[in-house]
């Protein structure tokens, strides 16, 4: 019998969209969305009277996820439009990034829970160094299947050799990064071509359009068969005469699954119990899967508070006050050794302090700066955290849930800084350089 959750994991699919500017992001979003039919008429309305009042003879389907009045005014996409749409064998979260280098921060955080990055490059300009950044950062978060979309095929005069010649470079590039799956798909996001309705026009590809790869690209994110993890989120003791004695810790199964009678963890504490009974939705379970909000009870009235993390015994992650991860610095100011900060991970925030930052990744070459001292907006780089308090870390390449956190700033709340603990990229990057200094840590040990 299929569950709702399986039927779920297989239907939906998170997206982003990434390019240079001027590309056809927005556009190619645009179309998607008006040729698969999920534009309401009052939005195309709003659209067409938005693209006249421009002079445009036609709707200019960019004005469909580029809504701030800057994007409009400088044809530019700033922040992140989030899009849902479905079709008859696919429901889709789309996420549309921006182009422009000081974004780049966006796209990190467009991409940082996609199963897919649609990657735009303009066939007259070919790959470019936001091109390689893009690819860069898609295999920075494991993002686990990229297309290339080479767009605006019509004004190269729809020729084969000028889009073979951009999907071998790039696809060169992208599997150099350890990026495991690349398609690459001729388009012309403002004539259609090969978005939803294959091209009349490129009779020599023979592969699917893009709305059909994003209909049939297999989904990944079905967790049901990884590392069980269930970050507690709140404690219900409702204390009535119905349920004098009931205790049940809540939150949202983050991966695997969990089976009433299964010795389980909390962590950090490292205390043991077994799983007594599963809620969902008010009503006793036996299972529960990924992404389903439950409430488990535990036999033994054992400490689990908010923050705290119940894995399986068998399959528990360690606990360390030390972490080391690649990181992409989102806010204005800079982030600099001795940094005292707020760690957030899952449900848990801990106090921490910034020990070392070993390298700076410089997208363009990929190439390692070492011992930079500090970070800036859309810097991305290697950190050394130590902690307060022990937390329960996964690797990123294991788990993006459990394996990801942020850095707060405790003075404002402002998030500093977004980390994926363990290595980087799959593939190894060759650092350039010679070494650095380690920064002096002296009174900020914990």
């Amino acid at each position: 019998m299929t569950t709702t959750t399986e039927l779920s994991a297989t239907t939906l699919l998170r997206f982003a969209t990434a390019g240079s500017v001027d590309d056809g992001k927005s556009t190619l979003v645009g179309r998607l969305l008006h040729d698969s039919k999920s534009v309401l008429a009052d939005q195309l309305e709003a659209v067409e009277r938005a693209s006249a009042s421009r002079g445009q003879q036609g709707p200019d389907l960019a004005l469909l996820t580029d809504g701030l009045r800057a994007e409009r005014e400088q044809g530019i996409t700033i922040d992140v439009a989030y899009r849902y749409f479905a079709t008859p064998r696919r429901r889709f979260i789309l996420a549309d990034t921006p182009g422009h280098v000081q974004y780049t921060r966006n796209m990190v955080t467009g991409a940082s829970t996609a199963e897919l990055t649609v990657i735009l490059v303009d066939a007259r300009n070919g790959v470019v160094e936001q091109t390689r950044r893009h690819a860069a950062i898609a295999a920075l978060l494991r993002v686990p299947h990229v297309v290339l979309a080479v767009n605006k095929m019509d004004l190269v005069g729809y020729q084969e050799s000028v889009f073979a010649a951009i999907a071998e470079e790039f696809t060169a590039y992208a599997t150099d990064l350890g990026v495991p799956d690349v398609t690459a798909i001729p388009i012309s996001a403002l004539a259609g071509d090969n978005v939803v309705e294959p091209s009349a026009t490129m009779d020599w590809y023979g592969g699917p359009t893009v709305l059909e790869h994003l209909e049939t690209v297999p989904v990944s994110h079905d967790l049901a068969h990884c590392h069980a993890r269930l970050p507690v989120q709140y404690v219900i003791r409702p204390r009535t005469p119905e349920h004098p004695d009931y205790r049940g810790y809540a939150g949202q199964i983050a991966a695997g699954s969990f089976r009433v009678g299964e010795r389980v963890t909390a962590l950090p504490s490292g205390r043991t119990s077994t799983i007594s009974g599963i809620d969902l939705l008010g009503e006793p379970v036996e299972v529960a899967w990924t992404t389903q909000s439950v409430t488990v009870l535990l036999e033994d009235d054992i400490d689990v508070s908010r923050g705290d993390l119940i894995v399986p015994t068998k399959d528990a992650p360690e606990t360390t006050q030390d972490i080391e991860a690649t990181v992409c610095h989102v806010a204005d100011q800079p982030l600099a050794v001795g940094h005292r900060v707020l760690l957030k991970h899952g449900t848990r925030t801990v106090k921490a302090i910034v020990k070392d930052i070993p390298s700076r990744l410089t997208l363009d070459d990929l190439s390692l700066h070492p011992h930079p001292e500090q970070l800036v907006a859309n810097d991305i780089g290697r950190v050394k955290i130590r902690t307060a308090e022990p937390l329960p870390m996964d690797s990123y390449a294991d788990s993006r849930r459990t394996g990801s956190f942020i850095l707060i700033d405790p003075a404002d709340g402002t998030t500093l800084t977004a980390g994926m603990a363990g290595d980087s990229f799959a593939a190894p990057v060759p650092a350039k350089g010679g070494p650095g200094d380690p920064a002096d840590d002296e009174g900020w040990d914990f």
